[in-house]
């Protein structure tokens, strides 16, 4: 099988370089990472992405030259969608190492899937430096991004947090005041319960019981 994907990676025809995308996931991790790593700078966006993306599980089979490989890949690749699924991926794997190269991204990229993407991984990555770009985030103009921040704050456990989300208590949108509830639930403290006592009455079902803690 090793020739065949090797065939499919070298060749011209994208749709070959899919299929080795494919057939790697039913190779032992270390050997699908040797392939994948042959994809990440393809000069198609679909692959790009696709082999990005498979970095979130494969990447655990050598941390180190997955983080070079996906800071290059967030930082230099011109497709916002290969970007996007490089913070997930960096999310995924933990790698703290990235978070500066996330931070400046945030702050320059006008492209909201990517912005959404660095939001999230910075939850997963559990660093306390992410809080104060998870507040700047709660301002975000795309309520995707707000929702995720909302999250993110949530998994960060930091109880510092509190006091920038409650204000999003009577927002309109109830998948904000549903995620709200869960980063409050997670949070706790005395404002956090005084918020979900409110939540805990919302008209929206979701939201009443989340707050509710069924």
């Amino acid at each position: 099988m090793s020739e065949n994907i090797e065939a499919l990676i070298n060749s011209e025809n994208k749709g070959d370089r899919i299929t080795a995308l494919n057939l790697v996931r039913d190779l032992e991790p270390a050997i699908a990472f040797g392939y994948i790593k042959q994809l990440v700078t393809d000069k198609n966006t679909r692959v790009r992405y696709a082999a990005v993306s498979q970095l979130a599980t494969l990447g655990s089979q050598d941390l180190s030259e997955s983080y070079h490989i996906l800071r290059d890949r967030l930082v230099n690749d011109p497709e916002p969608d290969v970007q996007a699924a490089a913070a997930d991926a960096i999310g995924a794997l933990k790698l703290t190492d990235a978070f500066d190269d996330l931070q400046h991204l945030y702050e320059t990229t006008p492209e909201w899937l990517v912005q959404f993407s660095i939001v999230a991984a910075l939850g997963e990555l559990s660093d306390p430096r992410g809080l104060q770009l998870l507040q700047t985030a709660l301002t975000n103009e795309t309520s995707l991004v707000q929702t995720a921040a909302i999250g993110s704050i949530g998994e960060l456990g930091d109880p510092n947090g509190v006091e920038s989300i409650i204000p999003f208590v009577t927002h309109p949108d109830w998948q904000i005041r549903y995620q709200l509830a869960r980063s409050l639930r997670t949070l706790g403290g005395a404002l956090a319960a005084e918020s979900l006592a409110i939540l805990a009455t919302d008209d929206v079902e979701q939201v009443a019981h989340e707050a509710q803690g069924k």
